[in-house]
């Protein structure tokens, strides 16, 4: 009856969704829990579903009785073929009624549409971070587990995405494919020829909403983003002090450590900063580059610069 009437009383405590049948409520949530009770005896494969199982074995079969007569390849499905063709076609039937993105897939869009609704179903039970992907949630859930399934073979570093063995694998072979047609400068990831091209063109798509200003890459927005929350997420194990960068956090364990990698040439004194050995050799000449502006008083460095004014 509850088809017809539109009643749904099976309901997910989760996320509120109602289902007509409780075997339907049953396979939603697996969405949440992430548990896959149907394997497939070829490969171990896991699904949600017996229906999702029995359509996965079909790849073990030699039976694909669907072909695409553009590119000959085959399908065990008509609804495989179906979408499939649209590779060719460049047919996406499926609109975002909210900025218009088109895809050849409806659960496609349906991911996508979280990034405007910011659902995000899948949840980490270690650290309570929500992603809208289950891929995602796996991904992420090798910090805790410390998982790197994908090892180099040159030096056996394991990494927790295949993309990222992809691009640590040019450090060996030196291979960096992605050229930028202004500066000929290559690029192991396609991704950062994009965000390198932003260099020439100007272009600065992060902008803060507190001030104003642009950034060419989201995460240079987040650290900026500190100066205005006063947020400083690296501590300091020995004394506390925190900071806004972790490259910062790492300069500064030296004074701890009494580690000065840096060395002037002239006279063999040590720095924590890289920046004190390039202002060390005015010392000895004697030269003071850094005036202030309202008395004049000169400074052989900037940092005693700003700390005069």
């Amino acid at each position: 009856m509850s088809v017809h009437n539109g009643e749904r009383p099976f309901t997910y405590s989760g996320c509120g969704r109602g289902f007509t049948q409780s075997s339907d409520l049953l396979a939603h949530q697996s969405v949440h829990t992430g548990e896959r009770p149907f394997s497939c005896s070829n490969i171990g494969k896991g699904f949600t579903q017996s229906s999702q199982l029995k359509e996965h074995q079909q790849v073990h079969t030699t039976v694909r009785p669907f072909t695409c007569s553009e590119c000959g390849k085959r399908f065990t499905q008509s609804s495989d073929l179906l979408t499939h063709e649209r590779v060719h076609t460049g047919e996406r039937p499926f609109t975002c009624s909210d900025c218009g993105k088109r895809f050849t897939r409806s659960f496609h869009l349906q991911t996508h549409q979280r990034v405007h609704t910011g659902e995000r179903p899948f949840t980490c039970s270690d650290c309570g971070k929500g992603f809208t992907q289950s891929s995602q949630l796996k991904v992420h859930q090798r910090i805790h587990t410390g998982e790197r399934p994908f090892i180099c073979s040159e030096c056996g570093k394991g990494f927790t995405r295949s993309s990222h063995l992809l691009a640590h694998q040019s450090i060996h072979t030196g291979e960096m494919p992605f050229i930028c047609s202004d500066c000929g400068k290559g690029f192991p990831r396609s991704f950062q020829l994009k965000v390198h091209q932003r260099v020439h063109t100007g272009e600065k798509p992060f902008i803060c909403s507190d001030c104003g200003k642009g950034f060419t890459q989201s995460s240079q927005l987040k650290v900026h983003q500190r100066v205005h929350t006063g947020e400083r997420p690296f501590i300091c194990s020995e004394c506390g002090k925190g900071f806004t960068r972790s490259s910062h956090l790492q300069t500064h364990q030296r004074v701890h450590k009494e580690e000065r990698p840096f060395i002037c040439s002239d006279c063999g004194k040590g720095f924590t900063w890289s920046s004190n050995p390039i202002e060390q050799p005015l010392v000895h000449s004697g030269e003071r580059p850094f005036t202030c502006s309202d008395c004049g008083k000169a400074f052989t460095q900037s940092s005693h610069l700003q700390r005069h004014q």
